[in-house]
């Protein structure tokens, strides 16, 4: 049992590392950056146009809950998706992250946000 556990939590990694390769990809940002620890929260910060002294902000306990919620609504709105898909990226992402990056949304950068 703890077999098929540890193989459902595999698969759901790969999904993730996945869905963000190519959210980045679709960016015009390197793909493997989602590898590297901090890195990839820079790269994510590029890509939905905020300032990268917001990292400061992700390391703050609680602050940093309401700092991904905002960087999930940017998110959605560079990709040119609605603010009822942002909340799917917040409650569902392992649904809704690779929606957006298999999916026909392309990126629009500070032109949409």
């Amino acid at each position: 049992m703890e077999f098929v556990i540890i193989l459902i939590y595999l698969a759901v990694i790969a999904v993730m590392i996945a869905s963000w390769w190519v959210i980045f990809t679709k960016a015009g940002q390197p793909g493997w950056a989602i590898l590297i620890p901090i890195y990839n929260i820079i790269v994510m910060l590029k890509v939905v146009n905020k300032p990268i002294w917001w990292l400061v902000l992700l390391l703050i306990p609680l602050v940093n809950f309401i700092i991904m919620i905002i960087l999930m609504v940017e998110l959605a709105k560079v990709f040119g998706k609605s603010g009822g898909f942002a909340v799917g990226l917040i409650l569902l992402g392992i649904i809704f992250l690779p929606m957006l990056a298999f999916g026909d949304a392309q990126y629009q950068g500070a032109a949409a946000a």
